[in-house]
């Protein structure tokens, strides 16, 4: 029987940008994943406070995600509240899909400081981890991350949990501050996120007074 797969993309999505979108579609594809679930967190443990509410930025992500069938939003650390943490998460996820294996998707930079995650050798007993990185980049192979990537790495996934890959991906040099940093300024931010969540963003009035 095949390896079952759910791909989970957490984050602030404050807000949510193609620098999100594009990467977790290939992943998804080149993993052949059942699904990718978007994760807003409640309270970042590793950055500071979210600029808009989590109901905001829950309608942003429906609103960015609805073209395509296999996305979905999961609001399991909004309605958890307090600290998010990846690994409280990954445990919920896994008593609700227990059949599945969970593929937590993270990038370069953040899988570089994945050893000074909560509880980060729970993660890969509860998940596999997709790091992706630009095409000729380089994953991380210095200190902490470079030893459990070389620990755990696979070509392709074998098990539910406890392996890493890494996939290259088309990824945009763009970030959620940078285009909060533009709505400020009064700058377009088209082509850079889905047309429905500039409107949104528009008629809300958000990241204006920042």
């Amino acid at each position: 029987m095949a390896l079952q797969l759910i791909g989970i993309n957490g984050g602030t999505f404050d807000p949510i940008h193609f620098g999100h979108l594009r990467p977790a579609l290939e992943v998804m594809e080149r993993l052949n994943l059942e699904q990718v679930r978007f994760v807003p967190c409640y309270q970042p443990v590793h950055r500071g406070q979210p600029t808009v509410s989590a109901q905001q930025r829950c309608e942003m992500i429906e609103l960015a995600i609805a073209p395509q069938p296999r996305f979905c939003l999961d609001t399991i650390e909004i309605d958890r509240g307090g600290p998010s943490y990846m690994v409280e998460t990954l445990a919920e996820l896994k008593q609700r899909f227990p059949d599945k294996g969970l593929v937590l998707i993270m990038g370069s930079d953040a899988f570089a400081k994945f050893h000074t995650w909560h509880q980060w050798q729970r993660i890969l007993e509860l998940a596999n981890i997709a790091v992706t990185h630009r095409p000729g980049e380089a994953v991380p192979l210095y200190c902490e991350a470079g030893q459990i990537l070389s620990a755990h790495h696979v070509k392709r996934f074998t098990q539910p949990s406890g392996q890493i890959v890494d996939v290259p991906v088309t990824q945009l040099d763009l970030s959620s501050t940078a285009v909060r940093s533009y709505l400020q300024q009064g700058w377009p931010v088209d082509y850079l996120m889905p047309a429905k969540v500039i409107r949104y963003i528009e008629k809300h009035h958000l990241y204006r007074d920042e």
